[in-house]
């Protein structure tokens, strides 16, 4: 048992450190989990939205000191190895046309100052 006050005060401290810590590490691990059944459920969109939240957490969670760096690079790694697949899988949206030569032009000369014309010096 400690018995110096600021052994006293490090336990004090170390408790309420690990009670914070073990939230933020079960809501990672909670986010994590559901991103992983959104992709196994074949859902895109909740897939990933899923994961985008999941990587938001595991990097709050390394900014925080309760995961190494490396771990939640790895996590992210895998996460998004998952999600691949899928999304290349998914019939990609509609696409724009892409503009010719003329309409750029016309937008460039349209947006364009006029010149001015400067005074013969007498």
């Amino acid at each position: 048992m400690a018995r110096t006050k600021s052994a006293i005060k490090a336990i004090r401290v170390s408790g309420k450190k690990r009670i914070r810590g073990k939230a933020v590490r079960t809501a990672t691990k909670t986010f994590v989990a559901k991103a992983r059944e959104s992709i196994e459920g074949k859902q895109v969109d909740a897939a990933k939205e899923a994961v985008t939240t999941a990587i938001s957490q595991l990097d709050r969670a390394a900014r925080k000191g309760l995961l190494h760096p490396n771990n939640v690079a790895r996590r992210k790694s895998r996460l998004v190895k998952r999600l691949n697949p899928l999304v290349t899988a998914a019939p990609a949206p509609a696409a724009t046309p892409k503009a010719t030569k003329a309409t750029r032009a016309a937008k460039a000369t349209k947006g364009a100052k006029a010149t001015k014309t400067t005074k013969a010096k007498k």
